[in-house]
């Protein structure tokens, strides 16, 4: 059976996360869905991550076992087609035939991530669930230096959500970059955007999330770079800050060796 490569985008605010379930929508589900209506047959999307509920993305990749050899652009078109008619917020962006080693989630060796955060009094409209909005200033040099202490191999036991599958809290996280994005201005007024990029092999549920939020709570003054490390050392997700909302959360790009 060829295997295909997926590069997809989409707007996690309509699905209760990537992975199919039950009795709920999930990008997986529409996903399959669309694919199997001009394939005729049943496919599992296997994804490089499992993005919750609510989380965006504009790289996520997916790889797929079909029965007979399609065109690249004709699983693009057809795709496309099907999930645009049945209303679904999903593009694939990209195809290409792999042989059948590579796997989307265990073929990985690198994933980014992008917070999107807008600090500006007015609240949002336009990117309204595209960002989180915090009202009051943000000190965006001291999340910066913060976030270098979270940099490095740790057990990120209180930055995990206790529903969390993972066999180990320990994480490598390779960068945490903290910075104005481009222009310093947000998008339908006058504000900031503020992105947090962070790249590792791997994460735990919420982990990103978890980290975001007690790094805003280091911008708003709350707490200290200190605070911080001793959240971390705690090993206890009762020592976590607050959590940042999913919607400011995009799966970028995902790396292959």
């Amino acid at each position: 059976m060829p295997r295909y490569k997926l590069t997809i985008e989409y707007n996690g605010m309509p699905y209760y996360g990537w992975q199919r379930q039950a009795d709920v929508i999930s990008v997986q589900q529409a996903l399959e869905e669309a694919i199997e209506q001009f394939t005729q047959h049943k496919v599992t999307a296997t994804a490089a991550g499992r993005t919750d509920a609510g989380v965006h993305a504009l790289g996520q990749i997916v790889h797929v076992d079909l029965e007979k050899t399609w065109t690249t652009d004709k699983i693009v078109e057809a795709a496309n087609g099907l999930l645009r008619f049945n209303e679904h917020p999903i593009a694939v962006t990209s195809v290409e035939q792999v042989d059948d080693e590579f796997d989307a989630r265990f073929s990985a060796i690198q994933r980014h991530y992008r917070y999107r955060l807008i600090n500006r009094k007015a609240p949002l409209t336009v990117e309204n669930q595209r960002a989180w909005w915090i009202r009051f200033p943000l000190d965006v040099e001291a999340m910066h230096e913060a976030a270098q202490e979270l940099v490095g191999r740790y057990d990120f036991t209180t930055f995990r959500d206790t529903e969390c599958q993972a066999k180990s809290p320990i994480r490598t996280i390779d960068k945490f970059s903290v910075y104005l994005a481009e222009g310093n201005a947000a998008i339908g007024g006058a504000g900031r955007t503020i992105n947090f990029d962070i790249s590792a092999r791997a994460f735990l549920h919420s982990q990103v999330r978890s980290m975001v939020g007690s790094l805003k709570m280091v911008g708003d003054g709350k707490w200290s770079k200190q605070d911080l490390i001793n959240a971390r050392d705690a090993k206890d997700r009762k020592a976590c800050g607050v959590v940042a909302p999913p919607y400011g959360l995009y799966l970028v790009q995902v790396d292959y060796s």
